[in-house]
């Protein structure tokens, strides 16, 4: 396949097909914050209330990494080590730089800055790009030639890299979308190796890290990934026990520190609402990668990282560069960075013009970059190289939300057009980015917050609205205690001071540690957590959306949680409080499932038999284990993720209620017999439009049952 310079990632990717309980202690909850006071800002002329956003300052999300904004960098480009480029990039505190530009990182060799049978602009070589990285205050993510390269050619460019020239490059990848490399049918990745299976990748990402940590143990190596619910998720290729990701991890859990995937929205979005709306997957979809980690890596599993190396609303269409997109990035951003994500790199940083339209009145230029680069398209042309794209102000407006080190906190909006991402500050503030989808009205949006008591000092408010020229300041026009008034099609995040006397900032005791899952039974789970200087004691909490309720308390860094429903997952983090019952800020949060019981009057075996991405076929046991026989069975259980559905099936009656699916034995059907002495099985095909993860438990006539 031919790699115009142009477009090199649309030439390259765009043939892919386009896919992704415990009792409340009553003395301890009168320490949890009350639902604090209200604030708002209003930029411009406030409205009536028509959303509310509430905000958990209690409830960690994940701290924000010095690499969380990223931006991938492409050696055909031309601009991308222009002066402007850098001074851009800091400004808008990108933390992470990728290098050498997606597909292109398997045909090249960086001793020779060559890439065979793809263009490589002047300018571009490694030294040029670090001068940028440096320039930026970045760190580089460098892609090693997995589809033409060696596991020694690799050792040499890091020796190169943090030996020679000691550029502390921390971060490397093994190939770009090796998966695409034919193996699966389709196929656009360059790949040399008579071996395309995943089971080659994953020997050769051994090969590659022992050579590479050889030179410098320090780097920290990635394995590719396919996103979960998007081809070719599921698909078992011919001579494979397993789909790529269960076959790589089983092998390389041991030998990565992070794994490397990239999601983009597809479509031909024209509304900030089509292209977000497709946002609503992405969680599931990282929930089920670390799922996978979790299975094979065990208790070694929070060590290795999730980095989302590519994203943009679609691989090469239309409707890039208009405001939408720019909505779509601040909302992009954070939440992959709220669901586990380390780093999340745009693609590109210029990536040429493609087809023409129209959009919202201003002109769409096709191109995939946050900065022009100046390209044509017919007679017309895009502005200036380097002036910044709609998306580059959605990726700026995130670093007013946050930076390295402060925690993202939930937040929960009451309009699907109107989108909520918060942060606790280290030094106590809070901010909050509300998102205005709406093309056409303002959204006035009041905010409420628990665990947070905000002072009376007037919010400090950037904006980002149509006549804006880059993300300003609008501190003080017209700013109140009450609400935030969001222009159509705006971005718009405010900040907080909390009142004196309240907050993290007030208490004596420090954050607690990451809580551990130290055992986990169908009913039970004993956490750990690294204790606090300062606490008396700790609080346990469990969150569901921006709610949390208090699930336990104790002097000690440990707890058991008991009465925990079978197969049912919880997230929860911890608070310390001082001795004057002042609380900390919330730890880091951790999410476990509980098991199903091991002498169960009942037994369930699912396997799911094939899969293409987005539907699969699995088939299901059940034995009853009771010492009488069972007679007119119903199977039940419930999708763990939305856009789980069963189609059609067999040997039995199938019924999908939202996610909850029940299945009648079928007319005519015998007793199932004691003690395991019989079997029935049905079978169906079932689809998922996102991620695809089993269920956790099956219940056999109302009783649970153990496997699944």
């Amino acid at each position: 396949m031919s790699l115009p310079h142009s477009s090199g990632r649309s030439a390259v990717a765009g043939a892919r097909p386009l896919a992704r309980c415990a009792t409340v202690l009553a003395v301890a909850l009168a320490l949890l914050s009350p639902l604090g006071g209200t604030a708002s800002a209003a930029p411009r002329t406030a409205g009536a209330v028509d959303a509310g956003v509430r905000v958990n300052a209690q409830a960690a999300l994940g701290r924000l990494t010095g690499t969380a904004r990223g931006v991938n960098a492409a050696i055909w480009d031309a601009h991308m080590n222009g002066p402007e480029v850098a001074g851009l990039m800091k400004a808008a505190d990108v933390g992470a730089m990728r290098y050498p530009g997606g597909s292109y990182a398997d045909i090249y060799h960086w001793e020779t800055h060559t890439a065979p049978g793809g263009y490589v602009a002047p300018g571009t070589g490694f030294d040029a790009f670090m001068g940028t990285v440096r320039a930026t205050g970045a760190q580089p993510i460098l892609i090693a030639d997995y589809g033409s390269g060696t596991p020694e050619e690799a050792a040499g460019w890091v020796r190169y890299a943090n030996v020679t020239k000691k550029y502390g490059a921390k971060y490397w990848e093994i190939g770009n979308e090796v998966y695409g490399n034919g193996h699966y049918g389709s196929g656009w990745e360059h790949d040399d190796h008579a071996d395309k299976s995943p089971g080659e990748y994953a020997r050769q990402v051994r090969a590659y890290a022992a050579a590479m940590k050889a030179v410098d143990p320090t780097v920290e190596i990635g394995a590719v990934l396919t996103t979960p619910g998007q081809w070719p998720d599921g698909v078992v290729g011919e001579g494979d026990a397993a789909d790529w990701n269960h076959t790589v991890l089983s092998q390389v859990a041991d030998v990565i520190d992070f794994v490397s995937v990239h999601w983009y929205a597809g479509g031909a979005d024209t509304t900030a609402r089509d292209a977000t709306a497709r946002l609503t997957g992405l969680p599931g979809e990282l929930r089920e990668v670390r799922a996978q980690i979790d299975a094979y890596a065990g208790a070694d599993s929070p060590r290795i990282g999730i980095a989302l190396t590519e994203i943009n609303t679609n691989t090469g269409g239309a409707r890039l560069t208009a405001r939408p997109n720019g909505l779509f990035a601040a909302d992009a951003f954070m939440t992959a960075l709220e669901n586990g994500v380390f780093t999340v790199d745009w693609w590109n940083t210029h990536n040429g013009a493609g087809e023409i339209t129209t959009v919202g009145g201003e002109t769409d230029y096709g191109d995939m970059g946050m900065l022009s680069s100046g390209a044509c398209t017919g007679d017309v042309c895009e502005p200036a190289p380097n002036t910044p794209f709609h998306p580059y102000y959605g990726m700026k407006m995130t670093s007013a939300l946050g930076t390295a080190g402060d925690t993202m906190v939930a937040a929960e909006s009451s309009a699907p057009d109107v989108s909520a991402h918060a942060v606790l500050r280290r030094d106590g503030r809070l901010s909050v980015l509300l998102v205005n989808k709406d093309p056409d009205a303002a959204r006035t949006v009041r905010l409420e917050y628990a665990g947070f008591t905000p002072s009376t000092a007037v919010p400090e408010v950037s904006r980002y609205a149509p006549g804006d020229d880059d993300v300003i300041e609008v501190t003080g026009q017209g700013a109140s205690a009450s609400q935030v008034t969001v222009e159509p099609y705006a971005l718009v995040t405010v900040t907080l001071e909390p009142r004196a006397g309240t907050g993290p900032a007030a208490s004596a005791a420090g954050t607690p540690g990451t809580p551990e899952l130290e055992a986990v039974t169908d009913t039970t789970a004993r956490l750990s957590w690294e204790g606090a200087a300062g606490a008396a004691r700790y609080l346990v909490q469990e969150r569901d959306g921006a709610h949390t309720r208090l699930v336990g308390e104790t002097t000690g860094t440990s707890l058991t949680l008991p009465n925990l429903p079978p197969g049912s997952t919880h997230t929860v983090n911890v608070l310390a409080a001082d001795a004057s019952g002042r609380l900390s800020a919330p730890s880091l949060p951790l999410t476990f499932t509980t098991g199903t019981p091991p002498n169960a009057p009942c037994a369930v075996t699912y396997h799911r038999d094939t899969s293409w991405g987005n539907g699969f076929v699995a088939t299901v046991t059940v034995r009853n284990l009771a010492q009488a026989p069972l007679t007119g069975w119903t199977v039940d259980w419930d999708w763990p993720a939305e856009r789980q559905t069963v189609s059609s099936g067999w040997n039995a009656t199938f019924r999908q209620t939202g996610r909850h699916v029940r299945v009648t034995a079928p007319d005519g059907a015998g007793p199932l017999a004691p003690e395991g002495g019989s079997t029935a099985s049905f079978g169906f095909v079932g689809g998922n439009d996102g991620p695809n993860p089993d269920p956790t438990v099956f219940r056999l006539n109302g009783a649970v049952c153990s496997g699944g």
